[in-house]
């Protein structure tokens, strides 16, 4: 398997790196892995981009210092601080409808075991309230690993992150920048996720 590491300082350059790699192994059938810490940016998914409230999100994060990327996998918005650790592999395919299941599992495995040998006990699962909600995460006092998959025709990305450091700032970037209302009064950070409302106030529909 091919190994990538380090980043690009420039966002577009850093994500260039990534459909590098998934271009590698489409032309050598090799799979490849990368594993590093991704520029300071928000990456908002494709169902955040068509939310109402989706410019309003796109402003709390750029005052609070952020650069915009729109991503192709995964649901909601993810916050990298320049610390978050990032990971994708890449792997050939012949049949883009089989082997999702077993490629969230195999690299899920090896991430909960990555996290075992540094002492951490977590468990797969999504706790309440979380960022980026999904059914491919790892929790330990709160949601600290998410995983996503893109399928294209002949290569498949399983690529996720890693919360190491930076929890309040990674909720205060999800959570608004305004005192909230009496009805989002709970909107502060638990653990290394931001409660509902704070997440529901990063899109508000109002």
């Amino acid at each position: 398997m091919y190994a990538l590491r380090g980043r690009k300082e420039e966002l577009s350059a850093d994500l260039a790196v990534t459909d590098d790699l998934v271009e590698r192994t489409r032309e050598t059938g090799e799979g490849g892995v990368r594993v590093w810490r991704p520029p300071k940016n928000v990456a908002f998914g494709r169902r955040d981009s068509n939310r109402d409230g989706y410019e309003r999100a796109c402003q709390i994060a750029s005052d609070h210092g952020y650069p915009i990327a729109e991503r192709s996998v995964g649901g909601h918005a993810v916050a990298f601080t320049g610390n978050t650790v990032a990971f994708a592999v890449t792997e050939p395919v012949e049949d883009s409808r089989t082997g999702i299941t077993e490629r969230y599992d195999r690299v899920t495995g090896r991430v909960n075991a990555a996290l075992s040998e540094v002492g951490v006990d977590a468990d797969e699962g999504e706790p309440e309230g979380s960022f980026c909600p999904g059914t491919h995460s790892l929790s330990a006092a709160g949601k600290i690993a998410g995983l996503a998959q893109r399928v294209h025709s002949d290569v498949a990305v399983t690529s996720g992150i890693l919360m190491v450091e930076d929890h309040a700032a990674v909720a205060d970037v999800l959570a608004p920048s305004t005192t909230p209302s009496p009805s989002n009064s709970s909107a502060t950070p638990s653990g290394v996720s931001p409660e509902p409302a704070a997440r529901q106030e990063l899109l508000s529909t109002q």
